[in-house]
């Protein structure tokens, strides 16, 4: 892409981002009104957009509400991110371990997908037991829940790579490493932005879960502390923050992923 088109090209990106985001989150307003009209939920239990708008910024105490909630999402973010670095990290690993060695993948493909079938609820007293309470459970957890769905999908993407090229490599004397490096990472490039993208609200998730099963701290903690309390407009505020921040996280990333794929040349294969 030559430097006249590039400007053109990431205006029309950031135009596109934030036309999704605005459809997301019209789309995340109009079910949440409707399934709220459609079930008739009780208004103490089932609050509307315009109760959480009040509960944020228009209450007497929406100033403490609001830090209160910031003070939460901080903590959040910081899990869900310690939880997104230990997936991703194990899942490039892996992934490059079972495609240079196709007896390890055949080994323990089928351990990584039982382990996976076990509910997180059941391993989280085992994890709780061996990490304590404090980050490394939080890693684990969270870890856990980005591994394996990134896993998949980043050696996917490293099997993708052309034949032809890796023929190439092998005509020259080049190892399976050198394959691996000079054409199977460069070609995954998509599927691991797409891992990237799965693993946000995965990592979000695990986060929760972790703060809700071990730390006792951020959003997850939070919101069970709020429906044991019956503090219903802080459920649901709690509940809309972390949702809008996954959206926006999403969003970003896809940028990313836009930006990056034109450097490399792939941004016309992926869009098509």
């Amino acid at each position: 892409m030559t430097p006249r088109t590039h400007g053109p090209a990431v205006v029309k990106s950031l135009v596109r981002a934030a036309l999704g985001l605005l459809v997301s989150l019209s789309a995340v307003l109009l079910l949440w009104v409707a399934l709220l009209k459609l079930f008739n939920i009780s208004p103490f239990v089932g609050k509307g957009p315009l109760d959480v708008f009040n509960f944020l910024f228009t209450v007497p105490a929406s100033a403490g509400n609001r830090q209160s909630v910031l003070q939460n999402l901080g903590q959040t973010l910081i899990d869900a991110f310690l939880g997104f670095a230990a997936g991703m990290t194990g899942a490039v690993v892996i992934a490059a371990v079972f495609v240079l060695f196709r007896g390890v993948e055949n080994a323990l493909m089928p351990i990584a997908m039982l382990l996976r079938s076990v509910p997180l609820v059941a391993l989280a007293p085992i994890i709780i037991l061996i990490f304590g309470r404090q980050e490394p459970a939080v890693a684990a957890i969270g870890g856990i829940v980005v591994l394996f769905p990134a896993l998949v999908t980043i050696v996917f993407g490293l099997r993708s790579a052309s034949p032809a090229m890796l023929e190439v490599i092998d005509v020259y004397g080049g190892s399976r490493w050198t394959a691996l490096v000079k054409v199977a990472l460069p070609s995954s490039l998509p599927a691991f932005f797409t891992a990237v993208k799965v693993s946000i609200p995965g990592a979000v998730t695990g986060a929760l879960l972790a703060e809700w099963l071990a730390t006792g701290q951020g959003v997850g903690y939070a919101i069970i502390s709020a429906v044991s309390r019956a503090r219903n407009n802080e459920v649901w505020a709690l509940v809309v923050v972390i949702t809008l921040v996954s959206i926006i996280l999403y969003t970003v990333v896809a940028l990313l992923e836009d930006a990056m794929l034109r450097r490399s040349g792939q941004a016309a294969s992926t869009s098509a």
